[in-house]
């Protein structure tokens, strides 16, 4: 259905990109808005004009810079990243592999912050990157946190598959996530890719609430969880700590 207001326009035009779409031309975006080929250039025009957009010597359409300048002011990914950049920095140099920060936004995690050496395994993640919760070490730590009610509905919802070692079952996802509040970590493998294992923490904020979690990801083949899980853990501690959490004093 061709949206009908001139925002509901312009916010088709820009959603025609993602991350499986980084560059596309004027009949691939018309196409994908659900826009007729005239309206779409009408559009991209003023987009490009503004700087949303940008249009390559093949006349092919890529997000501009003048939406990343304003992306980065969004205060909860901006905060987040100041605080935890020094803690994130701390735990590539004791990995010296694929550091990642990320955030919930509804049933997704979102990452806001990555750091990847030149060895580090290959993972699908970049900045901006969205994945369901259930099959990614930051999303079943988000998840496992996250309101009983959240939980339920996430439960009943389909659970994606990307590899055959993806949690597709309900009742297998409620046992990994009570053990992830029972360990404080998540351990997640090969389930968005056959060969890398993520281990994750939680993130606290003031009054105990988890606003994101910190996480390393290593070739799975290779992977040294026991020696991992406490150099996650003081990443996230710290970034924790630097938020205004205090941990519960025991009696």
């Amino acid at each position: 259905m061709t949206p009908r207001s001139a925002p509901d326009r312009l916010l088709a035009v820009l959603a025609a990109f993602d991350h499986g779409h980084p560059a596309l031309s004027l009949t691939d975006i018309s196409r994908r808005a659900g826009l007729t080929l005239t309206t779409a250039h009408r559009l991209v025009g003023a987009l490009t004009d503004w700087g949303a957009l940008e249009r390559d010597e093949d006349g092919v359409y890529h997000v501009g810079l003048r939406l990343w300048e304003l992306a980065a002011l969004a205060p909860r990914a901006l905060a987040l990243r100041q605080i935890a950049l020094p803690y994130l920095e701390d735990l590539y140099e004791a990995t010296h592999e694929n550091v990642q920060l990320a955030v919930r936004d509804g049933c997704e995690v979102v990452y806001i912050e990555w750091i990847s050496g030149r060895s580090a395994v290959g993972v699908h993640i970049r900045v901006g990157a969205r994945w369901p919760l259930h099959a990614t070490g930051v999303g079943l730590a988000l998840l496992a946190h996250g309101e009983p009610a959240l939980q339920d509905a996430y439960c009943e919802r389909p659970l994606a598959s990307f590899t055959p070692h993806t949690i597709t079952d309900p009742a297998r996802l409620r046992r990994v996530l009570a053990e992830v509040r029972r360990t404080g970590v998540a351990v997640s493998t090969r389930q968005i890719t056959d060969d890398a294992l993520s281990v994750a923490a939680p993130v606290h904020g003031p009054g105990g609430a988890v606003p994101a979690a910190v996480s390393v990801v290593v070739p799975e083949r290779d992977a040294q969880v026991p020696a991992l899980i406490p150099a996650v853990r003081l990443a996230a501690r710290g970034i924790s700590r630097a938020l205004g959490w205090q941990p519960a004093r025991e009696a």
